[in-house]
């Protein structure tokens, strides 16, 4: 499982209309694409669940990691991106676990993200193995998390460059009740062609 995500922010004065629109035209597109896990076509919009701007920014979930290389530099669907609002970074973090929610069945309507650094003194020891610690821990608390009325989907990944981990969930709640979560967002659709093929629980 391998995790992706861009971020478009846009003018604080930017009508949202123009990104609902876009999604609703064009979302269904991956709705049966080869080797992805899903894709959750999220926003957030200025003043709502306190976010400070107006943003574009979709999440993935890939089981295949050429068919994600292929969407995103093969010509698989990222170069409209690349046309409509020129080419954003895309954050990719290798997948540690995966979990379905009581609310797997149920439509998605929001989602949240906490990004927290992996902290320098992760090895306060000099064993090695504090990192494989904080992991377990981190990865108990998304299972824990995953048990959660209203949750669809939660997910546990680390990105080895910046040495930074992701929680991302899904839930059915129209706003994401997740108290640690640095930024919540509005799901306008979800593709999830893949959803059975996702982990269910370490990826190891």
């Amino acid at each position: 499982m391998y995790a992706k995500q861009y971020e478009i922010t846009l003018p604080a004065d930017y009508d949202m209309g123009t990104i609902r629109k876009r999604v609703a035209d064009g979302g269904h597109v991956l709705d049966d694409r080869a080797g992805l896990g899903l894709k959750a076509y999220v926003i957030r919009e200025r003043g709502i669940d306190d976010s400070p701007v107006n943003q574009y920014a979709p999440f993935y979930l890939w089981n295949d990691t050429g068919a994600m290389a292929r969407f995103l530099v093969g010509g698989g669907g990222f170069q409209n991106i690349v046309r409509d609002f020129g080419r954003p970074v895309a954050r990719h973090w290798t997948g540690i676990s995966c979990h379905a929610g009581p609310a797997r069945t149920a439509p998605v309507a929001s989602a949240s993200r906490r990004l927290t650094p992996v902290p320098l003194d992760a090895d306060a020891d000099g064993t090695g193995t504090g990192l494989s610690a904080l992991i377990d821990r981190e990865a108990e608390q998304v299972r824990r998390l995953s048990r959660q009325d209203g949750v669809h989907t939660a997910a546990l990944a680390v990105d080895p460059h910046h040495w930074q981990l992701l929680r991302f969930v899904l839930w059915a709640d129209a706003s994401a009740p997740d108290q640690d979560a640095t930024e919540r967002y509005q799901v306008l659709h979800l593709s999830a062609p893949g959803l059975g093929d996702l982990p269910d629980g370490r990826t190891w």
